[in-house]
């Protein structure tokens, strides 16, 4: 093979793998929790988006606390979280606009298929969680910026008592890192449905508290105050297309291992306040 030959196959390499900027679609940052990222969903369905718009939508999984970190600084357009408290506090401060709930989930706590603690057994949340407390089991955090680490500290609060030192351990990774920590160790965790079933065929965990509405989980997208232009009409058109376009419909129809993860927002439901519920038991 040429010389000339050798350099074109690599220019065309490069191109394919987006390196040489081969790629002229406007990009769009979307910043993102981990366990939307973890779940596949976002893979599943903003390519349609893509096409349709001939854009690029660059996600950004890093977690609730930390992808509204991202808008305040203006390095992202728009955001897509589940962190109702710090998503209030960014609409009160102005760094959010065109706020929606667009689905839900359950949180759960999982923890080693013996059950140490009996947490199946508990008759909520507030009992599990001071069962795994009174039993000294173990428990692991994700102990970072995430919207599940501020649930959990939530719901610790709730129960009135927490693990001691020695029996907490805090990975300060994403969800599916922190899922197969509590595996490893035989410890128990909080996690969103949707990653768990994502991953539960490789991990020594099973769900042992799924229900309350302490647990509800609701995922919401909004975009930066002050875009403007070209960059703005994109973002809108991402937003409507997930809370109201067949972005809806492809969420809707989302599944992992044969099951819905993801429930879409309950038409005629409120939707547009962080403290919004879709009204589940």
């Amino acid at each position: 093979m040429t010389w000339r030959r050798l350099c074109s196959v690599a220019a065309l390499t490069l191109c394919l793998a987006g390196v040489c900027g081969c790629d002229s679609r406007p990009r769009i940052r979307l910043a993102t929790t981990t366990s939307v990222e973890n779940s596949g969903l976002l893979a599943a369905v903003l390519p349609a988006f893509e096409q349709a718009h001939h854009v690029r939508i660059d996600a950004l999984p890093i977690g609730s606390g930390r992808a509204l970190g991202l808008l305040r600084r203006g390095d992202a357009a728009a955001a897509l979280t589940h962190d109702p408290r710090a998503e209030a506090a960014a609409l009160e401060a102005g760094v959010i606009t065109g706020y929606r709930k667009i689905m839900f989930n359950s949180f759960l706590i999982v923890g080693p298929p013996a059950d140490p603690a009996g947490v199946g057994q508990a008759s909520g949340i507030v009992d599990a969680l001071q069962r795994i407390v009174d039993g000294r089991a173990g428990f692991v955090s994700r102990g970072d910026a995430s919207g599940t680490y501020a649930r959990e500290q939530e719901l610790w609060a709730l129960a009135g008592r927490r693990p001691s030192r020695e029996k907490l351990l805090e990975t300060g990774q994403g969800m599916a890192a922190t899922l197969r920590v509590a595996s490893e160790h035989g410890a128990y965790t909080l996690t969103d449905g949707a990653t768990f079933e994502q991953l539960r065929s490789g991990l020594a965990l099973t769900s042992v508290c799924a229900r309350g509405p302490e647990l509800v989980n609701t995922y919401a997208i909004f975009e930066r105050t002050g875009l403007a232009g070209a960059e703005q009409a994109v973002v809108s058109a991402l937003t409507d297309w997930l809370a109201e376009g067949d972005g809806r419909r492809r969420v809707a129809g989302f599944l992992i291992n044969g099951r819905s993860v993801f429930h879409v927002w309950p038409a005629g439901v409120p939707r547009d306040q962080p403290g919004h519920r879709p009204h589940v038991r």
